[in-house]
C-alpha cells in the first residue's frame, strides 16, 4: 500500500514520521515522506498513484478543505493526527471546533488522537464520526520515552559545563511574522469566525509575552550572574525569531540562544527545563526530566496544564533556589532521570502505551483501511526526476526573490534534508527495531523521501 505522510516543520515532526515511514515498510507499505509542496504537484501530474494520505491537521479552512477534497477526487484517502494536539490547555473543546469540524472529518477516513481528551471531545462534539476517532497517541510522544534515548544524538552545540534547558513560548509576541500578519492569517483560515473570543486572547496573549520575555531575561541573567557551574540554553518556540534573544542577551555570560534540530536531544542533555506554558514541559515530564514551571506574575490568560507540572516558583529568588539545588541533585553520583509521578490531567491528554507504540496503532488503523486501489507502486525514477527540476526551478526563483528583495526568506519551516542526518537516523531505527527485512530509501528531492521493503 502507498502511504504519504506530510511534514509541515521537520524539527517537529520529522523524526516521528522517520519512525512511522520505518515501521511501515518493514510490513512491506510503500511509504513517501514530504513537504505539502512536493506531494501536491506531483500528484497533480499524474506521478503518485494513489494511497493513504497523512496530513497535520484538519482545520477546517476553506482552502484546506478544496485542498483535501482534490485529493480524495484523485482516489487517496486522508488521515490525520493534529500536531498542534492543544496540550498545555484544559480542555480541549475550543480546539475542537477550531481544528476540526463535521465537513473536515467527513473528509478523512481516520482520524487519530493523542489521548483520552482529544478523543472523547472529538466523538461528542462530532458523534456521527465517531467510529473514525482512534486513541492511538503520538509517534512524537513514542520518541520521547526511554527506550528511544539511543536515537538521539549529543546536540552538535552542546556546551562544555552542565546546561538548564529554558524552553520559550512566546509564539504570539516574539514570532517572526509582523502581528499583522498573523490576524490576517488566522482572521483569513477563519479561526476568530470560529472562536469569536480568540482575537482578544491573542491581543491579550501579546501583553502577557512581552511581560514574560522581560521576567525571562532577568531570571537568565540572574541565573547566569550567581553560578559559574552550569550553563545555559534557550531554545526559542519554532515560530519564534531568535534575534531579539540575542540581542537581549548579548552581555550575558554563559548563555547560549539555539534553535537548531529537534528539541529532544537538549531535553535529553539538560539538567533541568525551565518553562512557562510550554509542551516542553510535556515531554520533560514524560521523559522524567526534572521541569521547573515559572510563573512570576498573574497572566491574563493562564497556559493551561502545563503550568501545574514539575516544580513551580513565582520569583527570582525561588528560582534560583530550586534551580541550585536540582543542580546540586544532578552531581551525585546516583542521581539519575526519575520516573516522576504523571499528573492526571497528562494521563489524558498523552496516551502512553508500554505494550504498543502509537506508530503501530497508527498502522493498524492504515492495514485496516487497505485496498487494492491503493496498492500500484509508483515509478520512483520518473518522480525523482520531476522533483528534481521541481526544486531546481524553486532555487533559481528564490535567488530572484532574494536579489529583488533583500529582506526576503525561505520557509525555514522545513529546511533542505541533510542526506548524512538522514542517513544516521534510518539506520538507528532500523537497528532499535532489529529489523530483519531489507529496508531502503531513496531522498528524492530536499523535503522528501521515499521509504520502502528491497525484495
Amino acid at each position: 500500500m502507498n502511504i504519504y505522510i506530510h511534514v509541515e516543520s521537520s524539527s517537529r515532526e520529522l523524526d516521528s514520521k522517520l519512525l512511522l515511514g520505518i515501521l511501515a515498510a518493514s510490513k512491506g507499505h510503500h511509504v513517501m515522506v514530504s513537504n505539502l509542496s512536493d506531494f501536491i504537484r506531483s500528484m497533480k501530474l499524474g506521478l503518485l498513484e494513489p494511497g493513504i494520505f497523512h496530513t497535520k491537521s484538519l482545520t477546517p479552512a476553506d482552502d484546506k478543505i478544496f485542498r483535501h477534497q482534490k485529493i480524495i477526487e484523485n482516489n487517496f484517502q486522508l488521515t490525520s493526527l493534529d500536531e498542534e494536539g492543544g496540550l498545555v490547555d484544559y480542555d480541549y473543546k475550543k480546539f475542537a471546533v477550531t481544528r476540526y469540524s463535521n465537513r473536515t472529518i467527513e473528509q478523512s477516513s481516520a482520524v487519530f488522537g493523542w489521548g483520552s481528551q482529544d478523543v472523547d471531545t472529538l466523538k461528542k462534539i462530532y458523534p456521527k464520526h465517531s467510529s473514525k476517532i482512534h486513541k492511538t497517541g503520538s509517534p512524537r510522544a513514542d520518541l520521547w520515552k526511554s527506550f528511544f534515548y539511543s536515537y538521539w544524538d549529543i546536540p552538535k552545540k552542546l556546551p562544555q559545563k552542565p546546561f538548564i534547558l529554558v524552553s520559550s513560548n512566546l509564539g504570539i509576541f516574539n514570532n517572526k511574522k509582523r502581528i499583522s500578519e498573523l490576524i490576517e492569517w488566522h482572521k483569513k483560515a477563519g479561526y476568530y469566525q470560529r472562536d469569536p473570543k480568540l482575537m482578544k486572547k491573542h491581543l491579550n496573549w501579546i501583553v502577557d509575552e512581552g511581560k514574560m520575555m522581560l521576567h525571562y531575561i532577568d531570571a537568565i541573567k540572574i541565573l547566569a550572574k550567581n553560578n559559574n557551574l552550569f550553563e545555559i540554553v534557550l531554545r526559542p518556540h519554532p515560530v519564534e525569531g531568535s534575534e531579539l534573544w540575542k540581542v537581549l542577551l548579548e552581555d550575558t555570560r554563559n548563555v547560549h540562544v539555539i534553535n537548531d534540530g529537534p528539541i529532544t536531544p537538549w531535553v535529553n542533555s539538560s539538567f533541568a527545563v525551565l518553562h512557562n506554558g510550554c509542551t516542553t514541559s510535556i515531554e520533560a515530564s514524560i521523559s522524567g526530566k526534572p521541569v521547573i514551571t515559572y510563573v512570576p506574575f498573574e497572566q491574563l490568560y493562564n497556559r493551561g496544564m502545563a503550568n501545574e507540572l514539575g516544580h513551580l516558583v513565582k520569583n527570582e529568588n525561588e528560582l534560583l533556589l530550586k534551580v541550585n539545588e536540582i543542580f546540586q541533585e544532578s552531581r551525585s553520583i546516583d542521581f539519575k532521570n526519575k520516573e516522576q509521578d504523571i499528573n492526571l490531567k497528562l494521563n489524558e491528554k498523552v496516551f502512553i502505551d508500554d505494550s504498543e507504540l502509537a506508530a503501530e496503532k497508527i498502522i493498524n488503523v492504515w492495514e485496516s483501511l487497505e485496498s487494492k486501489k491503493l496498492q500500484k507502486s509508483n515509478n520512483i525514477k520518473k518522480l525523482k526526476l520531476f522533483l528534481y527540476l521541481m526544486n531546481l526551478r524553486d532555487k533559481i526563483k528564490k535567488k530572484i526573490l532574494k536579489l529583488i528583495n533583500k529582506n526576503f526568506e525561505n520557509n525555514q519551516k522545513f529546511p533542505p534534508l541533510n542526506k548524512k542526518e538522514i542517513h544516521n537516523s534510518f539506520n538507528k531505527l532500523v537497528n532499535i527495531f532489529n529489523i530483519k527485512e531489507k529496508i531502503k530509501y531513496e531522498i528524492l528531492s530536499d523535503h522528501t523521501i521515499m521509504i520502502f521493503r528491497k525484495y
